[in-house]
């Protein structure tokens, strides 16, 4: 996502293809991270009938579990805009914001399309999910037009976003299903059962991460400064993001609508305090997820060991990745219901239960064995796929993917 290799000159911690290794690092630990979450959603054995995110019914590791993974959305796309600000920064011509344009619109097709398949193998579609891809795809498309604006214009842009569009939930809508429609895709999480056979779920509305995205974009000149300064910069950001959420979460005024309280232990009223609404993304929750993914620039920033390295080699090829590992973990889901002795005459026609039966799937424990075997799996693609992207330049289908 990030290719402009012009600023080599620059004090920037670089790879040998001229990328950031902080954010490569930071994307590639977010998205080893991402497929713990989709290894749950399909092959755990309360996947489908359980939020792992209710306090009532939830255990601790299964919500930590997916808690843990709230990080991925908002890191990948904050970062997708800072790469965008480091692409355009040598040539913001219409040329340059014309292929933002392009890659953005590919993504938007690339959800419709392959990943939406990947979710359900089946055509036609009974469901259609609208996830993460669609929001950064739809962030570029918006960012190609106002990328003629100074980065720290649309991070203020972004902040009014971040900070204001809880607002929105004061909005009484007219019952009009077609405004209710548009409305979900620019603001609202919401599901929509088309026809009797075609349901669509707008899991990410596009204006809240189009305003994590541009806030990324704001700060993208903040990984030009000295690594010192960087650092130091990144840090005091990420601790002041947790402060303002610890002092907007404590009263249970504003920025979330899911207020905290104190529960039966101790250790469920923490959960409690940090249970946060993404879907849309609250202000609490871009603060928390925020706030620990800039603290994690900060730490990666200049370091270079064998785990950097490792995460480097996911977060230089994320289309690659995210593609694969969601391919991988349907068949595996398939594979185990094989193993269960379920039959395809078995599969769960409902909309986005990937087709799992009820009384299939595994325990938490056996969740992590396989997540582990799908990331260590996909390194070695990921790895020739990074080295091949850098050797051909000329292809110019490759910056998509």
């Amino acid at each position: 996502m990030q290719t402009d290799g012009s600023l080599t000159t620059l004090p920037i911690a670089r790879n040998p293809a001229g990328r950031i290794t902080s954010i490569d690092v930071v994307r590639g630990l977010v998205m080893v991270i991402m497929a713990l979450d989709h290894v749950r959603d399909l092959l755990h054995v309360t996947a489908t009938d359980q939020d792992p995110t209710n306090l009532a019914t939830t255990t601790a590791p299964l919500f930590l579990t997916r808690w843990i993974t709230h990080l991925c959305a908002p890191t990948f796309v904050f970062l997708s805009g800072t790469s965008a600000y480091l692409s355009l920064r040598k040539r913001n011509d219409g040329a340059a914001r014309q292929f933002l344009l392009k890659r953005g619109l590919v993504l938007i097709l690339f959800e419709l399309t392959i990943v939406n398949f990947a979710f359900w193998f089946e055509i036609p579609f009974r469901a259609l999910l609208l996830q993460v891809i669609y929001a950064i795809g739809a962030g570029f498309v918006i960012l190609s037009f106002l990328a003629r604006f100074r980065a720290r214009t649309l991070g203020i842009v972004g902040l009014v976003i971040l900070f204001g569009h809880n607002l929105l939930g004061l909005v009484t809508l007219p019952p009009n299903p077609a405004f209710g429609f548009v409305w979900a895709l620019l603001f609202q999480t919401n599901f929509f059962q088309i026809t009797p056979d075609f349901a669509v779920l707008v899991g990410y509305p596009v204006v809240p991460w189009l305003g994590i995205m541009l806030v990324g974009y704001g700060l993208g000149p903040l990984f030009e400064k000295p690594l010192h300064e960087r650092k130091r910069t990144l840090a005091r950001l990420g601790v002041g993001a947790l402060v303002l959420f610890v002092g907007l979460r404590l009263p249970n005024v504003y920025g979330d609508g899911s207020p905290w309280s104190v529960q039966a232990t101790p250790l469920f009223t923490v959960l409690s305090f940090i249970n946060v609404s993404k879907y849309p993304p609250s202000l609490l929750y871009s603060l928390l997820m925020l706030g620990i993914a800039l603290l994690l620039l900060a730490w990666a920033d200049g370091v270079s060991n064998t785990v950097s390295r490792v995460l480097t080699v996911y977060g230089a090829v994320p289309m690659f990745y995210y593609i694969l590992h969601w391919y991988l973990v349907h068949l595996l889901l398939l594979g185990l219901l094989v193993l269960q002795g379920f039959s395809l005459s078995n599969l769960n026609p409902a909309p986005f239960s990937f087709g799992r039966p009820k009384g299939s799937g595994v325990e938490l424990g056996w969740v992590y064995l396989v997540w582990a075997g799908v990331v260590i799996g996909l390194y070695p693609l990921c790895k020739w796929y990074g080295r091949y992207k850098a050797e051909h330049p000329e292809k110019g289908w490759l910056r998509y993917v």
